[in-house]
């Protein structure tokens, strides 16, 4: 009866919510849920086995959340934690050194504590710890032993004790011999492409053992921009990939009954080399899940999933707050449960193995799109487009890869000819990603909240269903929808007489002012890099001959990579706080006074002060005035008041057009804005908790007579020229 009980599919919403639930609550009071769901359960076993069976997942969340949150709650290291100690740890690596940083030179790792030693005694006992560490990286690796010593800081909503600011560490040991038998075959996997070079020597570690060390940010943007990130990390379709090699293999020998038993150890040995992460374990439960319904001839796809889920957040309850959890959840009931529709449709007209092609990437896009539209901001539209694109790549890449990193083992020269084929399956893949990434139509940016994709997706999902039965109606609505992802219509913008752009990018700073031909002035890249590229895709820009960083604050400068990616950057200037290095381009740091003249647009900077230092990062921001076709543009970036103050007492700051100081925060000089004499502002500013811009500036702006618009409201903003008079456009 419980075989084709769909009960279990709300049930494992429930528990769900529990494990959401559990992993923000104190131990006591999750383990009191726990004993009511356990007690629950028993009640109803006897009368109505489906909800008992809910009750009693209920309760192993809860309790498998509880015991977690109790141990961390009473170890040592957790009130040492709060405390601020330095201390000196014994501990064992227990997920693999994630890099980070413009050089990788930072890393954090999850590490296994055994013992622990600060000033007010030692200790001894399990415990999860996060540690974040400077310099050498190497020889973090799973199961390794290491003494590590810095100081301990408190975390929250977290199964770790702490937080530590390592300062020293050491290596003191190996892991157990599976572990380092995996970290030769992850060796092996990079080894075996290393010799090749590009984005697809980077994507070969990346599908085989979830090693994304080589995967840099552009690369990674390109990806998500796609709908192919799933590719530059282990997921389910990894595994299915292996299973499907394994079982081939075991049924091309004749030996049917080891089908499970082979299908289960390629399950472990998938879990040793591509580590026992989270998405790893996403992918292990889901492919052991498979195998299981292959061995029972069981078809029920979604109370698969269901179970997949309970186990899941059994195994780890933090699990449920995780993106990649939601996506993998999302995108397999997708699958399942459109994905057979969406076939059936497709059949009609065209080869079943084509139909599944288009059918599986439509059904899991269509299930993810309100989840992308919460992470990312965006809907791609060019998902489905380069999933079927690089799909017949993807299992050459990952077999061959795995393959390599074996033959590594034995002998090299055989390892680097199978990396070859692997490498050139992925330079596939890296090909699809980069070139549909650069499509200007390859996503929209989805202002409305995500949930309201809720709604959105069932009526196109009805919408599709309709139009893939019918084949000439699926095939226009297909190339039309291709023509206006390559080239999408021109709505007017950019329109004529530019004289400046402040670019949406939330709550951040980007501004351009359009030098024609495709080059531009850029003014700070705002806080991500997705919004800034849209910006100067829609503007039509190749080349910046001039990019700024008014001053070092993330707000600014974050997005760079965005601004920079496809294009050509001649200059760099900063301000005395610095900003980004970009490899091979000048960089200056003007002083007051200083002017210099791009095209046919004069710079001069009036601020900082270089004899008289700031001590404020935003009061060291570059203040310069760009007169563009007779028209002043003043770029203040994060002045605030006394600063202003200072700088319209020694400065001539008479400008056209203003942009307005940090965001339109409440830190504003009526006198420099009065004295600016502009007519024009724009404030750049998001959805943000400081309520910028504040009614005091919009108050000064508006005793000052300067019109002012905002990103908030209107998008990208440009200031044009006609007739005399300046204006605001926006798309």
């Amino acid at each position: 009866m419980l075989g084709h009980d769909l009960r279990m599919v709300p049930g494992a919403c429930a528990v769900w919510a529990v494990a959401v639930w559990a992993v923000t609550s104190t131990g006591h009071v999750v383990a009191i849920v726990a004993a009511v769901a356990a007690l629950a359960a028993v009640l109803l076993l006897g009368r109505r086995p489906g909800l008992a069976v809910i009750a009693m997942a209920i309760g192993l969340v809860a309790m498998s959340a509880g015991a977690r949150i109790m141990a961390v709650e009473h170890h040592p290291l957790h009130s040492w934690a709060e405390d601020g100690r330095w201390v000196t740890v014994e501990a064992t690596v227990h997920q693999d050194v994630r890099a980070f940083g413009p050089q990788r030179e930072q890393g954090v790792v999850e590490l296994t504590v055994q013992r622990a030693r600060s000033s007010g005694g030692s200790t001894e006992g399990r415990a999860r710890l996060t540690a974040f560490v400077r310099g050498d990286l190497d020889g973090l690796v799973v199961g390794r032993r290491v003494v590590v010593e810095g100081a301990l800081t408190a975390t929250e909503d977290s199964d770790a004790v702490g937080v530590l600011a390592v300062q020293r560490w050491q290596r003191v040991g190996d892991a157990a011999w599976w572990w380092e038998a995996s970290e030769r075959v992850r060796e092996g996997v990079r080894s075996a492409v290393a010799p090749y070079p590009g984005a697809g020597a980077a994507i070969v570690p990346a599908l085989v053992t979830g090693d994304v060390t080589a995967v840099d940010d552009d690369l990674r943007e390109d990806f998500q921009r796609s709908g192919l990130t799933h590719l530059t990390a282990v997921s389910g379709s990894n595994l299915t990939i292996v299973l499907g090699a394994v079982l081939l293999i075991v049924r091309g020998i004749g030996a049917k009954r080891l089908t499970i038993p082979a299908a289960l150890l390629a399950v472990i040995v998938f879990v040793l080399v591509a580590r026992p992460e989270p998405s790893v374990q996403r992918a292990a439960v889901m492919g052991t899940v498979a195998v299981v319904g292959l061995g029972w001839g069981t078809r029920d796809g979604l109370r698969a999933v269901a179970w997949a889920v309970i186990a899941l957040l059994v195994i780890d309850p933090w699990m449920g707050r995780a993106a990649g959890f939601v996506l993998s959840v999302c995108a397999t009931t997708g699958i399942v449960t459109l994905g057979p529709m969406f076939t059936r449709r497709l059949e009609q007209w065209l080869p079943t193995w084509i139909a599944m092609a288009l059918a599986v990437p439509l059904a899991a896009h269509l299930a993810c799109v309100p989840m992308v539209a919460a992470i990312s901001e965006e809907v791609s539209l060019v998902a489905v487009v380069s999933n079927v694109a690089a799909a017949p790549a993807v299992a050459p890449a990952t077999i061959l890869g795995l393959a390599g990193g074996l033959a590594d083992l034995l002998w090299a020269p055989a390892a680097r000819l199978i990396g070859a084929g692997a490498f050139g399956a992925a330079w596939w893949i890296a090909e699809v990603g980069q070139r549909s990434a650069s499509w200007d139509g390859a996503a929209i940016a989805w202002e409305q909240p995500w949930w309201s994709l809720v709604f959105v997706v069932p009526v196109v999902t009805a919408i599709v269903l309709v139009v893939l039965s019918r084949p000439v109606l699926a095939a226009g609505l297909s190339l039309g929808l291709l023509v206006a992802i390559v080239r999408p219509p021109q709505t007017g913008w950019p329109p004529d007489e530019v004289i400046a752009v402040a670019c949406d990018v939330g709550q951040g700073d980007a501004s351009v002012v359009p030098l024609g031909e495709g080059d531009a002035i850029v003014v700070d890249t705002g806080m991500d890099p997705g919004p800034i590229d849209r910006c100067l895709r829609r503007l039509g820009i190749e080349r910046i001959r001039l990019l700024v960083f008014s001053h070092a604050d993330a707000d600014h400068v974050a997005g760079w990579r965005g601004a920079v990616r496809g294009r050509e950057v001649e200059h760099v200037m900063v301000g005395p706080s610095g900003g980004p290095e970009l490899p091979d381009v000048p960089r200056s740091t003007p002083g007051p006074g200083e002017s210099v003249m791009v095209g046919e647009v004069e710079i001069e900077t009036l601020w900082p002060d270089t004899d008289h230092p700031a001590t404020d990062r935003n009061d060291a921001s570059l203040v310069q005035r760009f007169t563009i076709n007779g028209v002043r543009v003043l770029f203040t970036g994060d002045l605030g008041e006394q600063t202003q103050t200072r700088v319209a007492a020694r400065e001539d700051v008479t400008a056209d057009v203003l942009k307005v100081p940090h965001h339109g925060s409440a830190d504003q000089s009526a006198r420099f804005h009065q004295q600016t004499g502009a007519v024009a502002a724009t404030v750049s500013v998001g959805e943000n908790d400081y309520g910028h811009p504040t009614r005091r500036s919009l108050d000064i702006l508006r005793d000052a007579g300067i019109r002012t618009w905002r990103t908030d409201e209107l998008g990208d903003i440009a200031i044009v020229q006609r007739d005399g008079e300046l204006r605001a456009v926006s798309p």
